[in-house]
């Protein structure tokens, strides 16, 4: 499972830690020593005694996105797309009381590291599988921000107001457009932080947005990232050449990097208060999306 930089000296929230502490107890692992690897989205931990990553859902009105995870890593085992594959002998997902997991095998780093052509490779692979209407949703990129939305703690009440307008903004300009390539399953997330150099390989990873939807969707991270948050150029031409369709020379293009900046902007509502360290770069990120500048940097949330 993919690791994470997370800022030196953070400390693990109480109620996270015991949120690891019960659904660990569920299933009989020690989550004494446990490493906190990511904050963002979910509480990711690396488990001490056991080769095991504990996903931890840090919203209730996300809980959903834990019994899609786990579809998906069932779905791409049985179609034959390298992914990370969910813990054996454990009904999942896990619960206990208000929390819910997904636990993982982890895979150790030690292959090349992934670079944007295998993206592409995984995701046409992905792509090219049967439609599975029966087990995955249909993508609705709003419906996930506006969760967030209302899940927003410590957020100016202007701030929360401008961003539910951007959202019916882009909403509407998200239903105006003609896609080229046709429906697919779908990562719904794909950039390189969700590809893993495994030792057989690289894999997949982070399967909680897996949906039926737009190829296009899993083709703009990495140019948005080569625009906004300054990753080399080449990233998103080897990506495209692997793919053999590029994201960019598409005239819906510019709602779509829109739609990925307002998504990777407000993924950090539900824990303002409990990871202070990223508003900084919230409020950074929200100024220029205000100003409609499209040029200035942004940095990884740390």
């Amino acid at each position: 499972m993919k690791t994470y930089q997370v800022q030196q000296g953070q400390c693990v929230p109480p109620e996270l830690e015991l949120a690891l502490t019960e659904i660990c107890e569920t299933v009989g692992l020690n989550p004494r020593g446990a490493r906190l690897i990511r904050f963002i989205n979910n509480g990711v931990f690396l488990l001490r005694d056991e080769p095991v990553i504990v996903r931890l859902v840090l919203s209730p009105s996300f809980a959903h996105r834990a019994r899609t995870a786990v579809e998906a890593a069932h779905w791409l085992a049985m179609h034959g797309v390298p992914a990370v594959r969910l813990l054996p002998g454990v009904e999942q997902p896990v619960s206990s009381g208000a929390h819910c997991a997904t636990l993982w095998q982890y895979v150790p780093e030690d292959g090349r590291v992934p670079g944007s052509a295998d993206l592409g490779n995984l995701l046409r692979q992905m792509h090219s599988q049967p439609l599975a209407e029966e087990t995955f949703k249909p993508w609705k990129p709003m419906a996930d921000i506006r969760r967030r939305l209302d899940d927003a703690v410590d957020i100016d009440p202007e701030d929360h107001r401008f961003l539910q307008e951007r959202c019916d903004y882009l909403e509407e300009q998200l239903g105006e457009l003609e896609f080229p390539l046709p429906r697919a399953v779908i990562h719904a997330d794909a950039h390189l932080g969700n590809v893993i150099g495994g030792p057989d390989g690289p894999l997949l990873c982070d399967l909680d947005s897996l949906c039926i939807g737009q190829p296009e969707w899993d083709l703009t991270p990495i140019a948005v990232g080569s625009l906004r948050m300054g990753y080399p150029a080449e990233w998103h031409r080897e990506l495209a050449d692997a793919y053999g369709f590029d994201i960019t020379s598409w005239e819906g293009f510019p709602v779509l990097r829109e739609l990925r900046e307002l998504k990777i902007t407000t993924g950090v509502l539900p824990i303002l208060r409990t990871n202070p360290s990223v508003r900084e770069q919230f409020s950074w990120r929200l100024r220029t999306i205000r100003e409609g500048d499209l040029d200035t940097q942004w940095a990884p949330y740390s």
